[in-house]
């Protein structure tokens, strides 16, 4: 955090001082209903549409996963990668007040690291508990803070986000890299945080998260805008180059390859 920046440049944003003390304190912090019923809508069509494009190499990144439900057909489980090629995301992640909250949780400006819009849909996978700079992200910069929007309801029974509660924030690796985090083992208590569209909530790359697999019938979709510190430079190329090395977009993929995704 850049202490050069007084507090009351911390606290002119859409944040509110309570919730930067409550990042401060614990790696995250909620702002519900920090995008109206009309901007939901709003994000929800470029949602569609962006689900909608052809894919082609070069274009926004799309995964695609076995459902559990069925396990003979193929869902949506991810888009990547789409700032670049939609005008109304890039303002959304660069000029909005998402850009603005993360002036004040870093105390200095933000640069768009990463993003993605998770669908979880029913059958889709969550996630074991982890730390996001357990994923090598160490080599691009020291800390990454990211906001999650709901696009949906997130419910109990469609796999809400998880978070780590009751203790001090996580300030390091508490596990290995690319490997999860053992539940049992970590001693962690989880919070379920169920979440309504227009909610959105900002967690740093060491705040340990989950999410359970969604067996409802119902659709998750979230956004997420990753964002580091401006002092650490533009690292965003370098990342995605590296990712499209490791664990490519479905168009890209070789016949007969497996890539796993692993934290």
């Amino acid at each position: 955090m850049n202490v050069s920046l007084s507090n009351a440049v911390r606290l002119r944003g859409p944040l509110s001082a309570e919730q930067v003390a409550c990042f401060d304190k614990s790696g995250w912090t909620l702002a519900e209903g920090l995008f109206s019923p009309a901007e939901v809508q709003a994000i929800s069509d470029w949602t569609d549409e962006l689900e909608a494009r052809t894919e082609v190499v070069g274009g926004h990144w799309m995964y695609r996963q076995p459902s559990l439900l069925d396990p003979s057909r193929k869902v949506i489980q991810r888009i990547e990668n789409f700032v670049p090629t939609h005008a109304k995301y890039e303002e959304l992640a660069n000029r909005s007040r998402l850009s603005d909250a993360m002036t004040q949780l870093f105390g200095e400006p933000s640069r768009l690291f990463k993003e993605k819009i998770n669908f979880k849909e029913p059958g889709g996978e969550g996630f074991k508990l982890h730390q996001d700079q357990q994923a090598g992200w160490g080599r691009y910069a020291p800390l990454f803070v990211t906001a999650m929007v709901c696009i949906d309801p997130s419910t109990l029974e469609n796999g809400c986000l998880e978070l780590a509660g009751d203790l001090p924030r996580v300030t390091s690796l508490i596990g290995e890299e690319w490997r999860p985090l053992d539940e049992q083992e970590s001693g962690l208590s989880m919070i379920k945080l169920p979440m309504k569209p227009g909610d959105a909530i900002f967690f740093d790359s060491f705040a340990p998260h989950s999410s359970q697999d969604n067996l409802s019938s119902s659709r998750r979709r979230a956004l997420f805008f990753t964002y580091n510190g401006s002092s650490h430079g533009d690292v965003r190329q370098q990342y995605h180059d590296d990712k499209r090395a490791a664990c490519p977009p479905d168009v890209e993929r070789a016949p007969g390859a497996e890539y796993k995704f692993r934290v």
